[in-house]
Parts: structure tokens; C-alpha cells; sequence
């Protein structure tokens, strides 16, 4: 299997096309990768299965089953979902950290995560406490929950 996904188009292309005649690869630019193929159930349906098709330059089965590629895979995306909650979602689209210095970048960073943390604890309490699975409690839903009760005066005792 050819691996070519940071090439341009046009290169993309004539790759793809000279790999389906059969012709050799420059050996500098090629690269083998294995494909493992499996099936979810589509969330939307839940008798339905959605296909899913990996590509990975880890070759050897033993050294990774590929269900184990598969479970890492899935478990990159939770990291990425924690990414983005943090970078559109707290910090807001677009927005710069506010701090000059680097110490206070890192202070400022470091309030992101504790707050994140703060809001997914939340999340597992509240979805523990309703007996669901957290991913289904919305983390931008929770975040405006949040900031309304933040600013609302009777939240806070006098």
C-alpha cells in the first residue's frame, strides 16, 4: 500500500496512477503502510456500521494487533475532542493568550487546563449521576452552563 497523504494533488494523482499500472516507486518518496479495516456502529444508528479504514508504517501484526490500532485510534481523537474543547470552546476561536511575559503564559495555560479539568469532572459526575456514558453530556453545553452560573448574582451566597 502507498502512503502518500502529504503530497500536493497533482502528485497525489500521478502516485496513485503509476501505482495502479504496476510501475515502480523512487524509493526516497515511497512508503509502505498497512491498512487495517474494521467496522463501528454509526452513532447516529445504532444498527448500522460504518466502515474505517487505518493506514499505519507499523507493519508487524504481532508487535500491534490491529485491534489495538484500532482502540489507540479512537483513544487519538478523545485527545484531539480535549484539544479542540480547550482551544475553541475555553479560549475562545481566534483568541491570543492575553499574557506578555512567559511566566505568565504558562500561569495562563496552566488556568486553561485546571478549568478544563475542572468542567470534565463535572461532565463525569453529572453523567455518573444520570447513569450515561460522558461523552454524551456536551462539553459546549456544560461551558455555558457554567458561565451563566458564574455571573449569576444568586449563585454565589452574600
Amino acid at each position: 500500500m502507498l502512503y502518500a497523504s502529504r503530497t500536493r494533488q497533482p502528485e497525489r494523482d500521478r502516485i496513485l496512477a503509476a501505482a495502479r499500472a504496476g510501475h515502480d516507486f523512487d524509493q526516497q518518496r515511497a512508503r509502505i503502510a498497512r491498512v487495517v479495516e474494521y467496522e463501528v456502529t454509526n452513532r447516529g444508528e445504532p444498527d448500522q456500521t460504518e466502515p474505517i479504514r487505518l493506514l499505519s508504517t507499523i507493519l508487524d501484526p504481532v508487535q500491534a494487533p490491529a485491534h489495538t490500532l484500532a482502540a489507540a485510534y479512537h483513544e487519538r481523537w478523545e485527545h484531539e475532542t480535549g484539544n479542540g474543547q480547550l482551544k475553541t470552546h475555553l479560549r475562545g476561536p481566534g483568541r491570543i493568550l492575553r499574557s506578555r511575559s512567559p511566566d505568565m503564559v504558562i500561569q495562563e495555560i496552566y488556568g486553561y487546563l485546571l478549568t478544563h479539568h475542572a468542567i470534565s469532572a463535572l461532565i463525569c459526575r453529572a453523567a455518573t449521576e444520570a447513569d450515561i456514558d460522558p461523552d454524551q453530556v456536551k462539553f459546549l453545553r456544560t461551558v455555558r452552563i457554567v458561565r451563566r452560573r458564574i455571573t449569576d448574582p444568586a449563585a454565589f451566597s452574600p
